[in-house]
């Protein structure tokens, strides 16, 4: 990586579905370890940002040798709190300490399947002519064959209109997997991620796309640590 890289791992306290689920043990290790072990696999520790505003999530992470850098402040640690707003944080807090990062490397901790490989081939599409390389998986619910809106009068309709009679001949589509997000520092601070207009897609596995969120989610993960 040429560029000045920084990598986030956000972890609010609070967490309804799963409470706790940042620091809840997954196969003996706390979840946020995951993330923090591949952040670690590419680059050193003051490269490293976890944001979160829970003192338990801190005592986890700086038990684990990982300084804290900042406390989250508590408007950043709402349930209306958006991602591009504790990312824009993060970088604020670095610029005034004199360390610019040209990209940002977001890692979910409810995302703990990612495997090196991973990281490694979406960041080979990533440069600084784009805002962002997401990592992606492929989604059985098409929109040209098996999602539908609701009309004016109340009637279902697809949610763009095809003949198509099998899935499989539809034109692919994707949703985010909430696993890796490279992105490109001057881009973020122009406008917010869903205002991004250049991106590109990494597509991961089903089995390495799981996103923690809710007790279900949990079962499988522990599922998949004995398969994988």
């Amino acid at each position: 990586m040429t560029e000045k890289t920084l990598f986030i791992i956000p972890a609010r306290g609070g967490s309804k579905g799963i409470p706790g689920k940042n620091i809840k043990l997954l196969n003996g290790k706390p979840l946020i370890r995951y993330s923090i072990d591949y952040a670690r696999s590419f680059t050193s520790d003051e490269n490293i940002c976890v944001t979160t505003d829970d003192y338990l999530i801190i005592n986890s992470v700086e038990e684990y040798g990982l300084k804290i850098p900042f406390i989250r402040p508590s408007y950043l640690a709402t349930d209306t709190a958006g991602t591009y707003e504790v990312l824009i944080h993060a970088l604020n807090y670095y610029k005034d300490a004199g360390i610019t990062y040209e990209k940002i490397v977001l890692l979910q901790p409810t995302s703990p399947f990612r495997n090196p490989e991973h990281f490694i081939a979406a960041n080979s599409l990533f440069s600084t002519e784009v805002d962002m390389v997401v990592s992606v998986s492929e989604t059985k619910a098409n929109p040209y064959y098996n999602l539908f809106e609701e009309n004016a009068q109340g009637f279902l309709c697809k949610s763009k209109p095809s003949n198509f009679i099998r899935r499989q001949d539809c034109p692919p589509v994707y949703e985010y997997n909430g696993s890796i997000y490279i992105i490109n520092a001057k881009s973020l601070r122009l406008k917010k991620i869903n205002q991004f207009e250049t991106v590109i897609k990494y597509v991961m596995p089903l089995e390495y796309s799981i996103d923690l969120d809710t007790p279900f989610d949990w079962k499988i993960a522990e599922l998949l640590l004995t398969q994988i």
